[in-house]
Parts: C-alpha cells; sequence; structure tokens
C-alpha cells in the first residue's frame, strides 16, 4: 500500500509538472488563502491558547471577586494571612517607572510583587536571585529584577550590575539579579522591565502609596483595588475545591477590611463580595477584551477568503481535466477505472495544497509581522505546534474541497465516453456549466467581504470625523511628574502655577491649561453630587464624571463655552467653589431650565462639601473612546484645589506651529521651575489615533481580504469566460459566417458574464444579510445593512465581472469564420 501511494504521489508531481502555469495560479491562491487563515489563527492562538512559560502553568489559578477583578493590598495582606488553600500565593501590580531624573520622561514597564511571585511561577534567574519572601517586608530597602531584554537593552548583557542601583520614579533600588530570556510575565501582549517587591511601593510613592488605607484628598473611596492575585493550590485541592474554600473564608476576610470610613451603602456592597478561583494558564491580557470580536471577525473573513480560493482552484483544476481528456481516454483504454483516475486528480490537489501550505507558512510570518505592527504590541505570535497542525489540517481540507468537484466532474464514466469526450459534446458543456457555477460561488462569497470592508472603512471614517467636542489637530500634551522634585503637597499648586507661567509665555504658544485628564484618554473620574432642588433642600447623590481644570482649558481645546463663564484668576482656594457643566449634564438634570447659579455638593467620605455654583456650560467632549455616548461632567476648578495630585497634564495650543518642534523649549521652561521634574510629551492627534486601533486594524485587513477576495473572482471569472470562448470557437465562427456581426457576438458574451455575475451576487445578498449581524458591535455611524453598502459593493462586483469578461469577449468578436470552420 505504501508502495502505491508512493507511486500515485510521484505521478500526480509529473503531471503537475506539465502544466507549470496552472501549478503556480493554483498554489499562488491557496498560499495566499492559507496564509491569511493561518496569520489571523496565530494571533488568536498567541491570545488565547498559549500557555505561560512558567513551571506547569496549568495548575495555576487566579483569585478573583465578582466584582472589581483588582484587590486592595489590606485585603491581599488577610488573604494571604488566612488562606489554606494555596501552596504558594503571590500579588502583583503594574506601574511605569520613570528612568529620568528630571527632564522628559523614560518610562520603564514595571510590576510590584509579593515575595512569592517566582516561586509560585516557577521561574529560575538567568543572572543573581529572584525575590524572595525575605524581600517583602514593610519597610524593606527594596530590590530590582530586571528583564533579560531591558538587561541587554539598558546595560548591555554586562554582569557586573549586580548591586548597583536602578533610579525607579527617582529612588535608588539595588540590582538583585536578571530573570531569563523567555519570560516576559503573566500579561500576554504586556512585558515588563523591572520587578519590584510590593513592600518598595512604600519606598516609591511616600504618602501617597496605595499599601494602607488613607485619606486621598478629595476622595471618600480611599481603598485603592490595584492588585491581582494568583496562586497554585495544594496537591490534591481541585479548582472547584479551591473556589469553595475560598469563599468560606471571604466572609470574615471583607468584615475585617472594610473601610470604617465609607457611607453605609458602599460598606454593604463591599461586605457582599465573594472570592472565587478561575483558571491561569493562559495568562491575563487586555487585549482580549479589546480584540477578541474583531479576531473572530477576521477569521471568519479569511475562512471566506479561501473558500473563495478554493473555488478558483477548483475551476482551474476543471479546465485542465477538459484539456487531459486524450490522456485519460488513453489510460481507461489500458484498464485505468475511474477510481484510478480519482484517486491520481485527488493527489494532485493533496500536494498543490502542500505547497500552498508551505508558502503559506512564509506569507503567515510576513502577515503576522505587519498587524503585530498596526496593533503595536509586545505579542508572542511565533508559530508553534497548535499553528503548524492548524495549517496542515486546513491544507487536508481544503484539498478535499477543491479537489472533489472537479476530480468527479473532470473524469468520463467509461473509455467510450473518454473518446467521445474529444468532439465538443454535452459532457463539455456539462463542465462548463459547473465552472460558472464555481464562479457565481466566488462572487456570491465575495460580496459579504467587499460590504464589510466598506462597513469597516466607513466607520473608520466616520470616527475620525464625529464631532469630539474638541480641535485635536495642533495641541500638544505634556504629562508633569513632580515626584522626583521633592515637593511637599501644599507646594504642588505653586509649583504647577509657575511652570503654566512659563509656558503661556513661549512664542508659538496661542494658549495653554493645566488638567487632571485630556480628552481621548481612555480614562474616567467619577464623583457623587447631590443638586440643591432648592436652596437647603436637595436631590438624590448621582455619579457623574468629572475633571480639575484650570482656565483656558476650554480655549487650549477648542471647545465652545455656550453659555455663562470661563474659569478665572478669581477662582482660587480662597473664593466660593465654582464649576462647569457639560450639555449633556446640562440636560439630563436640568432640561430646558438654564443651569447657571444652580448650586450642588460632591460627597466626601461620610460628609458633603460646601456648596458648588455652576458657572458656565460648554459643548460636550469625550473622553473614552471615541464610540462612547458623551456622559455628563462636571469641570471643577482647578485652582482651587489645595493640594493637587503629583502628576497632571499640560495642553498647549500652538498658532501655526507643528506640537513637536516646541518639545524643547517647553522642556527649558519647566526645569527653569525645578530641572528634576520629568515630563512625558504626545499631541492630542496622535491620541485619538492610538484610541482606534482596533478600528483601523478592522478597517485595514477588511479592505485587503476584500480587494484579495476581487481579484480571485475577477481571475477565475476571466479563466472561465476565456475557456467558454475557445469551447465555442467553432459556434461563433459559424454564426458570424451566417452573417453575425461582431458586436452581437461582443453582447452575447458580456451578457452571459453579466448573468453570471447578477446570479452571484443575488445569492451573496442573501449570504450578507445573515453574516452582517455579526458586525453590529464593530461598526459604527450606520447600520451594518446599510443599503449603500450594500449597493456599491455590489456594482463593484458586477463592474469587475464586466471587466475581467470584455477582453475574452472582445477575442471572440475577433474570430474568423474561416479559420474557426477550418478546425472544425
Amino acid at each position: 500500500m505504501l508502495d502505491t501511494l508512493q507511486q500515485t504521489l510521484r505521478q500526480a508531481l509529473r503531471s503537475l509538472r506539465t502544466s507549470p502555469a496552472v501549478t503556480g495560479m493554483a498554489v499562488l491562491s491557496l498560499a495566499l488563502g492559507i496564509g491569511a487563515n493561518t496569520a489571523i489563527f496565530s494571533l488568536i492562538n498567541a491570545l488565547m491558547l498559549r500557555t505561560l512559560p512558567v513551571s506547569h502553568p496549568e495548575q495555576l489559578l487566579q483569585v478573583t471577586m465578582d466584582s472589581p477583578q483588582f484587590f486592595s493590598n489590606p485585603l491581599w495582606e488577610r488573604i494571604r494571612d488566612r488562606q489554606q488553600v494555596f501552596a504558594d500565593l503571590f500579588a502583583y501590580g503594574r506601574w511605569r517607572f520613570n528612568l529620568a531624573s528630571g527632564g522628559e520622561a523614560r518610562y520603564a514597564n514595571g510590576i510590584f510583587a509579593s515575595g512569592q511571585y517566582f516561586d509560585t511561577l516557577g521561574v529560575r534567574p538567568a543572572l543573581g536571585r529572584a525575590l524572595t519572601s525575605a524581600d517583602d517586608w514593610r519597610g524593606c530597602p527594596g530590590a530590582a529584577i530586571l528583564s533579560h531584554g531591558f538587561w541587554q537593552k539598558e546595560y548591555g548583557g554586562q554582569t557586573g550590575i549586580l548591586g548597583k542601583t536602578i533610579s525607579l520614579d527617582g529612588h535608588p533600588i539595588p540590582i538583585a539579579g536578571v530573570t531569563g530570556a523567555g519570560f516576559t510575565g503573566v500579561d500576554v501582549g504586556s512585558t515588563f522591565d523591572v520587578i519590584v517587591p510590593l513592600c518598595a511601593e512604600k519606598i516609591l510613592h511616600g504618602e501617597t502609596s496605595n499599601l494602607d488605607i488613607h485619606a486621598a484628598p478629595g476622595n471618600y473611596n480611599t481603598l485603592y483595588a490595584w492588585l491581582r492575585l494568583v496562586g497554585r493550590p495544594k496537591a490534591g485541592i481541585s479548582p472547584d475545591q479551591a473556589t469553595a474554600q475560598m469563599k468560606a473564608l471571604a466572609p470574615g476576610i471583607f468584615q475585617a477590611t472594610v473601610p470604617s470610613h465609607w457611607r453605609a451603602p458602599e460598606q454593604q456592597r463591599y461586605l457582599q463580595r465573594t472570592l472565587v478561583t478561575n483558571p491561569f494558564a493562559t495568562g491575563l491580557s487586555y487585549l482580549r477584551e479589546q480584540y477578541l470580536d474583531a479576531l473572530m471577525v477576521l477569521m471568519g473573513i479569511v475562512a471566506v477568503v479561501l473558500l473563495i480560493a478554493c473555488a478558483n482552484v477548483a475551476n482551474l483544476l476543471l479546465a485542465r481535466c477538459v484539456a487531459r481528456r486524450r490522456e485519460f481516454a488513453i489510460r481507461m483504454a489500458l484498464g485505468a477505472g475511474r477510481g484510478r483516475l480519482i484517486r491520481q486528480l485527488l493527489a494532485e490537489s493533496l500536494l498543490l495544497a502542500g505547497l500552498g501550505a508551505l508558502l503559506g507558512l512564509l506569507f503567515a510570518n510576513w502577515a503576522t509581522s505587519g498587524l503585530l505592527a498596526i496593533l503595536d504590541v509586545p505579542l508572542d505570535a511565533a508559530p508553534d505546534w497548535r499553528v503548524l497542525a492548524f495549517t496542515a489540517t486546513l491544507a487536508l481540507l481544503t484539498s478535499v474541497l477543491f479537489g472533489l468537484a472537479p476530480a468527479w466532474r473532470g473524469t468520463p464514466v467509461s473509455p467510450y465516453a473518454a473518446m467521445k469526450s474529444n468532439s465538443r459534446d454535452v459532457i463539455e458543456g456539462s463542465r462548463f456549466n459547473t465552472a460558472r457555477a464555481l464562479v457565481a460561488v466566488q462572487i456570491a462569497l465575495s460580496l459579504p467581504l467587499v460590504v464589510g470592508a466598506g462597513l469597516m472603512l466607513t466607520t473608520l471614517w466616520k470616527l475620525l470625523g464625529s464631532e469630539t467636542g474638541f480641535a485635536k489637530d495642533q495641541v500638544l500634551l505634556a504629562s508633569v511628574d513632580l515626584r522626583n522634585g521633592r515637593y511637599a503637597p501644599e507646594r504642588r499648586r505653586g509649583a504647577y502655577l509657575q511652570m503654566l507661567a512659563k509656558l503661556r509665555a513661549l512664542p508659538g504658544v496661542r494658549a495653554a491649561s493645566v488638567s487632571n485628564l485630556t480628552p481621548a484618554c481612555g480614562c474616567a473620574s467619577t464623583r457623587e453630587l447631590a443638586l440643591e432642588e432648592a436652596p437647603g433642600r436637595t436631590a438624590p447623590v448621582v455619579a457623574v464624571d468629572s475633571n480639575l481644570v484650570s482656565e483656558g482649558f476650554f480655549e487650549a481645546l477648542g471647545t465652545t463655552l455656550t453659555a455663562g463663564r470661563d474659569f478665572d484668576a478669581h477662582d482660587t482656594p480662597d473664593s466660593p467653589s465654582a464649576a462647569i457643566i457639560n450639555q449633556a449634564m446640562a440636560k439630563r438634570y436640568f432640561g430646558t431650565d438654564s443651569p447657571l447659579g444652580r448650586r450642588f455638593r460632591i460627597q466626601k467620605r461620610n460628609t458633603m462639601s460646601d456648596p458648588v455654583e455652576i458657572v458656565g456650560v460648554v459643548g460636550d467632549v469625550r473622553y473614552g473612546s471615541m464610540r462612547d455616548t458623551v456622559r455628563p461632567i462636571v469641570y471643577l476648578a482647578w485652582n482651587q484645589d489645595p493640594e493637587p495630585y503629583p502628576m497632571t497634564n499640560f495642553e498647549l495650543r500652538t498658532g501655526g506651529t507643528a506640537p513637536a518642534v516646541l518639545t524643547g523649549a517647553v522642556k527649558s521652561a519647566i526645569a527653569e521651575v525645578n530641572p528634576a521634574v520629568s515630563i512625558e510629551f504626545t499631541t492630542l492627534s496622535t491620541r485619538v489615533e492610538e484610541s482606534l486601533s482596533r478600528e483601523r486594524l478592522m478597517a485595514v485587513l477588511s479592505g485587503c481580504f476584500g480587494a484579495l477576495a476581487l481579484l480571485l473572482a475577477g481571475i477565475g471569472l476571466y479563466g472561465v469566460v476565456s475557456y467558454g470562448v475557445a469551447r465555442r470557437t467553432n459556434e461563433i465562427g459559424i454564426r458570424m459566417a451566417l452573417g453575425a456581426e461582431q458586436s452581437r457576438i461582443l453582447r452575447m458574451v458580456l451578457r452571459e458574464v453579466l448573468a453570471t455575475a447578477f446570479a452571484g451576487v443575488v445569492a451573496g445578498l442573501a449570504i450578507t444579510l445573515g453574516l452582517t449581524r455579526f458586525l453590529t458591535g464593530l461598526v459604527y455611524g450606520l447600520a451594518p445593512n446599510d443599503p449603500s453598502t450594500f449597493c456599491l459593493a455590489a456594482a463593484i462586483l458586477i463592474t469587475i465581472a464586466a471587466c475581467a469578461g470584455y477582453q475574452p469577449a472582445r477575442r471572440a468578436a475577433r474570430i474568423q469564420p474561416q479559420a474557426a470552420l477550418h478546425e472544425e
């Protein structure tokens, strides 16, 4: 049997060599289809399926709550001391460490981790030592473990760095070790540069440390949740048992850690939480929630592309079978049965699919690199056994998919039929009809891809042109970190005001301001307000987004002040509190009444603030995603905050100067106030573009795959029409000999082409209407079944069909009757 298989494969290889053009076209079509599928699957595999590069990742469990997913440090310490489920358990939280001691910031991706981090994961250092429980105690001096990549980049792989210090947020921390090259942490799609023990958070952040419950200025909710918990259960404890034991432990844990200064409703919600465990073999990733839906849709798109490629190859093989009818006749006359011919053709299909898969892997590797560049994330998407198995399975399935129909329809049922097929009889006409049907299928499958591409491109275009409430061009954003400047809380406001004055005096700056949050940051700060319904009588507390901004903020952003006034120099900590609200808040809580002069109080711990008066109304600004519905926002006077946060933002609108040109002048101006202060720059337009990364990915890829579908369908149609013209040369010659004009022949061929195209479009419309509902969460500004997009896509396909059929139609119209009749 093995000898027979080898002989069949050798004969198939020899046969493919005799028609290099068909073989090359088939392999290229399959490579594009299989490669596209492999590329998208590689991303899904890297993001969802690949296990962490640690010891026995399948044993790891994450401890979570029903809500939220993060733990405070007091809660973590209580769980660590009371739990009996895990042999090893650690907590970790991500942070950005500033490596610069002044000037433009240089950030390193950091992790605060408890002492059992490396022991739990079973990760060993490549140099020095790892963190242990001995490193993690209150009042510790700190120790830094560098990632292998950071060690190579920053220190050139020097082994003498142990014992030296690294500056993190302006504090020297001794370097204790370096991790191995293969370990990048437990957050998929994110890497780390430095790991320090959890106790070192107090060294770096001082009075703003998140290790304990403390009274944060202006916020009653001071139990900061920022840690994730991961552990390895003791031998014999299953995940279900782990969850059951943690649930039993939960009431006492939450009772012991509830903040006493919280109001009763918040305490009650806190005490109702419970603890559960989840598998952690594949780690965590924010990319999963952000891109999973998009990747699933793309997987469906590339599957359709592969089906179109298969139909294209099936047509090529069917035409090749017609060209080989004499060969089949001879082989059957010599005793070969139809089954033997079918096996031979399927072997050829398997070889084509194998070659397409090999070339597809190369294409997938290139495409995956391009996708990661678009995503701009450090995701390891190198092919592993899953990717290779997926590609091999795909090659096997496609070989059957595109090879079975040509093998069945292209082989004669008997030697008599084989001899008769040398004439252009009804059998050959049947094969031509099969080829036309396959082209109609290609067009039908292409329509949803073209429609999807149109929807995604329109979505991106609409989001880029959507009303954001600000003018994104010509705005430089400078994030300032005062912690290296060693400012006491009461001195920060004065330092910020000095910097703001110097920035406003810079040449080329039209307006400058300071704020806690900037637009399109994907962030929010919520406050609970009690609106006064009448003097001395307040309504129930409502939660709204908030931002602290200085005078000139709305001018710097190009946001319209629709009523009242902006903040000014008279809004100080000693003056009555003032606020400006957006139109969404004015409409929701005041309806058609003017909100100017109305007052509210802010919830602070167990008390309410003094009354705050609304002095202005501004247009709506998007702080989260460009897709988000605008929510009510209250702007509070930044100048009235006596102890602002040590990190803040400056917004500078330029007068025609490119924002990036100002970075040097901004650094110099801030250095005049304090050279130790660190700065990070971006532009508002860049911030908006970054917020649309998923939409840009979908637009680019759906556009590319839609174009590929059009190309494959066009090539398939061109081949079928050319074959049909060649098959009907005698018929056309007779028609012309009987007086048919060239224009009539041209119209006849194009009419058949357009009939096939229309049939495919009609079928494609039904398919597309059923599939576009899966795009509901991805489109913006239009419906998934948008009629204009459907009509445009159908028109494009029909135009492509007409273009593909025109050249063969012209060739048919130029057939010389004498030559055609002589051939007959």
